[in-house]
């Protein structure tokens, strides 16, 4: 009986209860066969009657037709009790997906938790480039914007930054309108330099056109000189020949 006690289920209650009934009723109808048996083994009384034999036939007729309906509603709650039995295992199985679902489902929200913390202490552990930016100090820059004097660190630290971008973008400015006067200037000075050095052709054509030009006068100017020391020795010869 101690397993007995352990069950608490009302359907598995009745079941036992009816298994307990049958079993008392197949006990009894067993007891009755025996005695039966157990007085006919004995010398039948003279003259013998057959009145106790057919009661005991009715008798044991009546308990068996008990049993029988012990045995139905055994049978019944047997049926029953598995068909419970399987939903039960069924709700158990759809219990335990859920179960398994809602236990993969927290790992994943773990595993997320982890990974939101992680990336949560890289971003405050981040050594962003604003912080080497050679920002302009706060009390210089609270002189020229006193506006910001109210302002939280956040929003003073992004009101820097801003003024550093606006700054730099002025000075690229500038620097990209130099650069396009430098090119300019290059421009100019490699025109210039082009126009020399057309300029230096033009006069070395000039100077070797002056030069051909002297060398026909110096040609011609000797000719002429020597043409007068001819006319001159000439000239001396004629009279030297008269004067002897």
């Amino acid at each position: 009986m101690a397993p007995a006690t352990a069950i608490t289920d009302p359907t598995l209650l009745r079941v036992l209860d009816a298994a307990a009934l049958a079993r008392q009723q197949s006990l009894a109808i067993l007891d009755m066969l025996d005695a039966h048996h157990t007085a006919a083994a004995e010398p039948p009384p003279s003259p013998p009657s057959e009145e106790p034999a057919r009661e005991q036939q009715l008798a044991v007729s009546r308990e068996h037709k008990l049993l029988l309906a012990h045995l139905a509603r055994l049978r019944g709650l047997n049926r029953k009790a598995i068909l419970g039995v399987r939903a039960t295992k069924q709700e158990t199985a759809e219990a335990r997906q859920e179960v398994d679902a809602l236990h993969l489902q927290l790992q994943n929200l773990d595993y997320e938790q982890r990974h939101l913390r992680g990336e949560i202490a890289a971003c405050e552990n981040y050594e962003h480039r604003y912080r080497t930016l050679p920002l302009i100090p706060v009390d210089a820059f609270l002189a020229d914007h006193p506006e910001h004097a109210t302002s939280s660190d956040h929003e003073l630290t992004i009101a820097r930054i801003q003024h550093e971008h606006t700054a730099r973008q002025a000075l690229e400015e500038q620097r990209q309108r130099l650069l396009r006067q430098k090119e300019a200037l290059l421009r100019e000075t490699a025109g210039k330099k082009e126009e020399l050095g057309k300029l230096d052709a033009e006069i070395e054509k000039w100077v070797s056109g002056q030069q051909a030009v002297r060398a026909l006068l110096d040609a011609h100017d000797h000719r002429l000189v020597e043409a007068g020391e001819k006319e001159e020795a000439g000239t001396a010869a004629q009279t030297a020949s008269m004067a002897t």
